[in-house]
């Protein structure tokens, strides 16, 4: 039995779209994703949680605004992992003056949580360069802070 296929002329419009650079950038950050998520396995913190507590730890407290525009998130998506650090008891809401801004801070308990998986994102951001080369990118040297 013989099967034949027939591709149509448009489809060959698309035949750009393979080497399309959203499409690659987007397949390249799963793979990154992947890549910290396997590493941080067993430590309790998903990458993305990490990378929150990170940015309260260097920032101090921020309001949901300000911390997502630090993110590049959304508001409702980081709305949705804040929810679950703040139920683990790694942040918290600061009081402020203004009621219409809520603002995130580290608790104790979370800056421990993150000083004590920094070891965890190190081995992952060492280890990050052989996945970004499949992509045909490079990471940025690791800034020494003196």
């Amino acid at each position: 039995m013989r099967v034949y296929t027939r591709m149509r002329a448009s489809s060959f419009a698309f035949k750009a779209c393979h080497s399309c650079a959203c499409s690659a950038l987007r397949r390249a950050s799963r793979a990154v994703t992947q890549h910290y998520e396997r590493h941080f396995r067993g430590s309790g913190l998903r990458a993305t949680q990490f990378t929150v507590l990170a940015t309260l730890a260097q920032t101090g407290p921020l309001s949901i605004s300000e911390l997502s525009g630090k993110l590049g998130l959304e508001r409702t998506t980081l709305s949705r992992n804040l929810r679950l650090i703040e139920n683990r008891g790694w942040v918290s809401e600061v009081a402020h003056g203004d009621q219409r801004i809520r603002k995130m801070a580290l608790t104790p308990k979370g800056r421990k949580k993150a000083e004590t998986t920094l070891a965890v994102w190190r081995r992952a951001d060492t280890s990050a360069e052989k996945v970004l080369r499949r992509f045909g990118l490079q990471s940025r040297p690791l800034m020494q802070i003196k």
